[in-house]
């Protein structure tokens, strides 16, 4: 019962974190698509795909390691 009460929560903590990211990565767009200077928006895309990545990464490497605490085999 409690490795299924954690794994809900786990998994409602990993869909959170990305819609997060995501609320993130779509406010960063509307940003760079209002700059007018062609030099800062080029800098401004780039430091977005940097922010994706890092984000959408950093994510993913959260919900690999609560399920491999979750569903591993115990600690000694």
């Amino acid at each position: 019962m409690r490795k299924l009460l954690i794994s809900i929560l786990a998994t409602a903590l990993v869909i959170a974190t990305t819609l997060a990211a995501i609320l993130v990565l779509v406010q960063a767009s509307f940003n760079v698509a209002a700059m007018t200077n062609p030099m800062l928006r080029a800098a401004a895309v780039f430091a977005e795909l940097l922010l994706g990545v890092v984000l959408l990464l950093g994510t993913l490497f959260l919900a690999t390691q609560l399920a491999v605490r979750i569903y591993g085999p115990p600690r000694t």
